[in-house]
């Protein structure tokens, strides 16, 4: 095992393109705007169910 310090980190996350401006989608999980196209089709969560799921899956190492 590498002693680089990023074991944690996720690669290849694939992520929306951000917005120019409205429309916007709306979160999956609360149905608020997020800073994503509404013409994105796929998962789309706001900052803050974003930054949740983040916690969610990290690790606790």
């Amino acid at each position: 095992m590498s002693d680089d310090g990023d074991y944690c980190t996720s690669t290849g996350t694939a992520r929306p393109p951000k917005a120019d401006g409205p429309p916007y989608a709306e979160c999956v999980l609360c149905r608020e705007p997020t800073e994503y196209p509404e013409s994105y089709k796929g998962v789309t969560l706001c900052p803050r169910c974003e930054w949740q799921e983040a916690q969610r899956t990290a690790c606790s190492g």
